[in-house]
């Protein structure tokens, strides 16, 4: 049977059930509303495989609520509904041909707003809608083209429908039981529901989660190491869902709360076009409406560039690339045209330091750079008598005076691999006294068990970013090294090669040891002569 349509009246601006303007959501019901939504589709170990279904709607109805209240304040100020939407169409217009921001923020048709997508008819062509409206808005917004646009909500799959129209319809009830407009949440507290959700799917996707997730307790920990100025730019050449550099864009914020409109602006490059979707849904959901996010394979073909040799350069890069990739050979390296394997090919069985060069050549000569690697990426090739290529990079790194720390993270962090994982600081311009200095941390205890996760602490994330600043060795966390140290270790800078983590054990010399067990043996046998004797008086000790 037919579910029952909410009759709306078309020149309303709010939602007329359950919610009203005067709701303001916290993170907890956020939180809470929009996992219920997602398991609405099929239940909790299911909704990940349709997060491409979900995502897409969470963001569209925060579009539409916003258009509804911007569209009810310039009511007030044109006089009245038929009026105002006349010259929000004319400036729309307007905008399309001359590229100039419009008055609202994302033009939605009235014909395609929530409301009309609540009240569609049960006609069996709902997903079919949704689509033509999310391709249309794109139209009308270019800055949402590639991202609102991507998913066909009525796609089959042998002639079965991915998402049916029973579950489509389920999916939009439940979402449509908060507003999402101005008045209701924050940009903020809403950006952090999105990356609550996002986890969420990267627990139930394994393997395949870390192609566009990063653990947020991490991506925290490289934002507190950098803490960005004013006016800097931060880039993340292989950025999945953006949450790297949102935390950056966070750290300044929470650190100079009154200049918002001093930070840093954010760039990022991502392969996927699903995955680069949900990186600019994410950016425009924290209200970073001027993220340059692109999309394209980073290695092949970067999208920031300054001239036909070089590339465009940036005072921070954060990045966690997919380690050890394969694709690519030595073939591809000497043909470069952008001049950045100057310190070496790495080898076909791990990209790893061919993405740290590329991350090199982005950066500015006083920039700083965080990166996520394999463990093995500081450590393979050391003491090893044959050439290998990943040490030697290493070395060059090292003896320029490029490296500036070593973060070895814990295991189990990461959605597609139960490997720790280390965190790679670049310094190109250290201050003087850290000059031919490496510090090294070592974190690999600092967690808390989680499933199906761990989870790296805040203390830990404190402790980093103290002894960091304070640029010093602490036992069972830190310790500050020489180039002469990395050389006597062949360039292996693993934290666990410096600093233990583990209760000391103080070991005895062996004479006292074997004077201990004499003694010992002595005072048991006069103890068994001792027990003889008493059961002689006894008459107990007699054979039977």
């Amino acid at each position: 049977m037919p579910k029952k349509k909410i009759e709306i009246d078309p020149t309303q601006t709010t939602l007329p059930f359950p919610s009203t303007d005067e709701e303001h959501l916290d993170i907890s019901t956020l939180e809470t509303w929009l996992l219920n939504a997602a398991n609405t589709i099929r239940g909790a170990s299911d909704a990940p495989k349709f997060k491409d279904f979900i995502l897409p709607l969470i963001f569209y109805k925060r579009l539409s609520d916003v258009f509804d209240d911007e569209f009810a304040k310039h009511v007030k100020e044109f006089g009245d509904e038929e009026s105002t939407r006349e010259i929000i169409n004319l400036d729309l217009e307007n905008a399309l041909k001359t590229g100039e921001n419009p008055i609202v923020r994302f033009y939605i048709p009235q014909e395609y707003s929530w409301k009309a997508l609540r009240n569609h008819p049960a006609d069996g062509r709902l997903g079919e809608f949704v689509t033509e409206a999310m391709r249309e808005i794109a139209r009308l917004n270019p800055l949402l083209q590639g991202v609102l646009d991507v998913k066909d909500f009525n796609e089959s799959q042998s002639g079965q429908r991915t998402l049916d129209e029973e579950r489509l319809e389920a999916l939009i009830e439940v979402l449509s039981r908060h507003r999402l407009g101005l008045q209701n949440t924050e940009p903020d507290i809403l950006g952090r529901a999105y990356e609550y959700l996002l986890r969420k799917f990267a627990e139930g996707q394994g393997q395949s989660a870390g192609e566009f997730y990063t653990p947020k307790e991490v991506g925290e920990l490289m934002a507190h190491l950098l803490n960005p100025e004013p006016y800097t730019t931060i880039y993340d050449p292989a950025c999945g869902s953006g949450g790297l550099l949102i935390k950056g864009r966070l750290q300044f914020e929470e650190m100079h709360p009154n200049e918002k409109s001093q930070a840093p602006q954010i760039y990022g490059q991502e392969l996927t076009p699903t995955t680069y979707a949900m990186a600019k849904m994410n950016a425009f959901l924290h209200d970073f409406i001027g993220a340059d996010i692109q999309i394209g394979d980073t290695f092949r073909n970067p999208r920031f560039v300054a001239n036909n040799s070089s590339l465009q350069r940036f005072d921070y890069v954060v990045a966690n690339p997919m380690w050890n990739q394969k694709e690519y050979d030595d073939a591809f390296y000497e043909s470069d045209s952008w001049n950045r394997f100057s310190d070496g090919i790495a080898p076909s069985s791990s990209a790893d330091w061919g993405w740290v060069q590329h991350i090199l050549a982005s950066l500015k000569d006083n920039g700083r750079a965080t990166i996520v690697l394999d463990t093995g990426a500081v450590s393979r090739g050391s003491g090893s008598q044959n050439n290998d290529r990943e040490r030697d990079i290493r070395k060059k790194f090292v003896e320029k005076d490029l490296i500036e720390g070593v973060i070895l993270l814990p295991e189990n962090l990461f959605y597609n691999t139960s490997a720790p994982g280390i965190v790679l600081l670049l310094n190109p311009n250290k201050p003087a006294e850290r000059k031919d200095q490496i510090l090294l941390i070592n974190l690999s205890q600092h967690f808390e068990k989680g499933k199906p996760k761990n989870i790296l602490t805040d203390d830990a994330i404190d402790a980093a970013t103290e002894v960091y600043q304070a640029w010093e060795s602490r036992e069972k966390l830190s310790s500050v090294i020489t180039l002469e140290d990395t050389q006597k270790t062949d360039y292996n800078l693993s934290p666990s090669q410096f600093v233990d983590v583990g209760d000391k054990v103080e070991h005895r010399p062996v004479n006292e040891i074997l004077a201990d067990l004499t003694e010992a043996h002595i005072a048991r046998e006069k103890a068994d002569k001792g027990l003889e004797d008493v059961l002689a008086q006894l008459g107990l000790n007699e054979k039977r």
